[in-house]
C-alpha cells in the first residue's frame, strides 16, 4: 500500500467525544503510549459519561461539559486538535486552536495515517452508506477481506493494529470528514452525486462541494476516481489530483454503462438492471458506482452479479416495514434532504402517502419537491419544525397536505387514508433533531408505529 505521513506531534486534544472522538483517541492512545491525550466534549449524557469512564481507564485525561477552548492554553497545550465529525469547522475551539498554530485534522485522516490498507471511499450527497455497504458485500461475495466503515457503524480509526494486510478498508467520507482532511488519499474514490445540503455546516453550496471533490485532491497516477456522468457538478469543473477517472451512466464513454436495460462493463454484459435488489433509480445509480469500484480492482464480474442480486438495502434507507391491509409501509428516515426524498418518491408509481417534516437546516428551501409529489402522492403529513414552511413550499402540488406535528399522528392519518396498492412512506426531506437524537431513532419510531398497525390488524382479523 501506498505509505502515509507521520502522525502530528502530541500532545493531542480530541474534540468531540461520540463515536468516532472515542475511536481515534483510543487509537492515539495504542499508537503513542506516553502521549498526553485530552478529550472534551460540551454534554455530560449517560453516553458521554460511560464512553469518558472507558477513555479514563486508558489513559485520556477527559473534560466534559465545555467546548474545549480553555484546554488550549496550560503548561502542556495541545500541538495537534483531532476534530470529530460533528463538531463544526467554525466552533470556537477550532478557530482559536488555529490562531494559535495547532494543527487541526480530522478522525478520517488520522484514521487512513493509522491504517495502512487500500481503501475505497465512497462521496455525494446521498447514497453514500448504502453504496459502502454494497461494495462491501461485493468483496464479500468475492471471498475478498474488507472493513466497512464510516456513518455505518465503525470509525475508520478503530481498525487500527486490527486488520489483514490484505482487506480493503470502504468507508464514507462526508463533507465534514473531507474538510478536515490533509493528505487522504484513497487508492478508490467514488463520487455518487450532489446537491444542496448542510448549509448549516458549509456558508454556500460552493463550499460544499469543494469540501466533497477534496476526496480526489491527493490521488496519484495509479489511483482510480469513480465519477457519475450523470452529476453537473462533476461536468463542469476540473477536478484536482492525477486519478484515472472512471465514469458511470448511459454516456457512450462510460466504463460502467447502463444500456438497453443491461449493465455492462467495458462493453460486457454483467446482468440485467431489473435484477438489481435495491429499489429505485438512484439505487441503480449507487449499485452502478459500486459495480465500476470493485471491477477495476479486478473483482471478477459473477460476485458482482451475486451481490447485486442479493443485497435489498440497509435500516432506514428506503427499507420496506411492513404490510398492513394491502398498504406497504416504507422508512427512508435517511432522507434528510430535499433530493433524498424526490429519489425516494420516484421509486414508487403512484398512490404515495409521504410523511415530511423535522429540523430545518441550511436553506429550509422545499419548492423543489413539488412537481414529484404532485405526481406521484395521494397526500402528504407534514411533521416538526419545518412543517409550516414545507406547507408554504408546496402549496402549488395541489396535493392535499395534512398537519400532524408528531409522526404517531402521521402515521395514522396515513393509515387511515391510504388504500390497498398505495404506500406510506417515511422520507422527511429535512433533519430529526427537532424531536429526536437521529435519523436512526426516528426510523425506529416509525417501525415501531407500524409495527403496532401490524399487531391491530392481526388482532381484528
Amino acid at each position: 500500500m501506498k505509505p502515509r505521513p507521520p502522525l502530528p506531534p502530541p500532545p493531542y486534544l480530541v474534540v468531540g467525544l461520540a463515536r468516532s472522538g472515542v475511536a481515534v483517541a483510543l487509537a492515539l492512545r495504542r499508537a503513542e503510549p506516553s502521549a498526553r491525550i485530552v478529550g472534551c466534549d460540551s454534554g455530560r449524557s449517560p453516553e458521554a459519561g460511560a464512553e469518558a469512564e472507558r477513555l479514563a481507564e486508558a489513559g485520556v485525561e477527559i473534560h466534559l461539559d465545555t467546548d474545549g477552548t480553555e484546554l488550549l492554553a496550560g503548561s502542556q497545550p495541545p500541538r495537534t486538535l483531532v476534530k470529530s465529525p460533528g463538531v463544526p469547522a467554525h466552533a470556537q475551539v477550532v478557530s482559536d486552536a488555529r490562531t494559535r498554530g495547532i494543527e487541526v485534522l480530522g478522525e478520517l485522516e488520522i484514521g487512513w495515517r493509522l491504517v495502512p490498507n487500500e481503501f475505497c471511499a465512497v462521496t455525494g450527497t446521498n447514497g453514500k452508506t448504502t453504496t459502502v455497504e454494497l461494495i462491501g458485500e461485493i468483496y464479500r461475495a468475492a471471498g475478498r477481506p474488507v472493513a466497512v466503515a464510516g456513518n455505518v457503524g465503525t470509525a475508520v480509526s478503530a481498525h487500527a493494529g486490527s486488520l489483514s494486510p490484505s482487506a480493503t478498508v470502504v468507508c464514507e467520507a462526508s463533507s465534514f470528514q473531507l474538510e478536515d482532511s490533509d493528505r487522504f488519499s484513497p487508492e478508490i474514490a467514488v463520487f455518487l452525486n450532489f446537491s444542496e445540503d448542510h448549509l448549516d455546516r458549509h456558508d454556500t453550496v460552493e463550499q460544499y462541494l469543494d469540501a466533497k471533490v477534496r476526496i480526489f485532491e491527493h490521488q496519484s497516477s495509479e489511483d482510480v476516481a469513480v465519477l457519475n456522468a450523470a452529476e453537473p457538478a462533476l461536468r463542469r469543473r476540473a477536478l484536482p489530483g492525477a486519478a484515472q477517472r472512471v465514469w458511470f451512466g448511459v454516456e457512450p464513454d462510460c466504463a460502467l454503462r447502463l444500456k438497453e436495460g443491461k449493465l455492462y462493463w467495458e462493453d460486457n454484459a454483467i446482468l440485467d438492471a431489473s435484477e438489481v435488489a435495491l429499489r429505485g433509480p438512484h439505487n441503480l445509480e449507487n449499485a452502478m458506482a459500486a459495480s465500476a469500484a470493485t471491477l477495476v480492482r479486478g473483482v471478477d464480474a459473477d460476485s458482482v452479479k451475486t451481490a447485486l442480486r442479493e443485497f435489498g438495502g440497509i435500516a432506514h434507507r428506503l427499507e420496506g416495514v411492513g404490510e398492513v391491509g394491502g398498504v406497504l409501509y416504507v422508512n427512508d428516515s435517511k432522507a434528510t434532504n430535499v433530493s433524498a426524498t424526490i429519489a425516494a418518491l420516484r421509486s414508487f408509481e403512484g398512490g404515495v402517502h409521504v410523511i415530511l417534516g423535522g429540523s430545518l437546516k441550511g436553506s429550509g428551501r422545499f419548492g423543489a419537491l413539488n412537481p414529484v409529489v404532485a405526481q406521484r402522492c395521494s397526500a402528504a403529513y407534514l411533521i416538526g419544525e419545518a412543517a409550516d414552511r414545507i406547507k408554504e413550499d408546496l402549496r402549488d402540488s395541489e396535493v392535499e397536505l395534512a398537519d400532524c406535528a408528531e409522526l404517531e399522528r402521521a402515521v395514522s392519518e396515513a393509515s387511515r387514508r391510504a388504500r390497498p396498492g398505495e404506500t406510506v412512506l417515511l422520507a422527511p426531506a429535512c433533519a430529526s433533531f427537532d424531536q429526536y437524537r437521529d435519523f436512526e431513532e426516528r426510523g425506529e419510531h416509525f417501525r415501531v408505529l407500524v409495527e403496532r398497525l401490524i399487531a391491530s390488524s392481526g388482532a381484528n382479523g
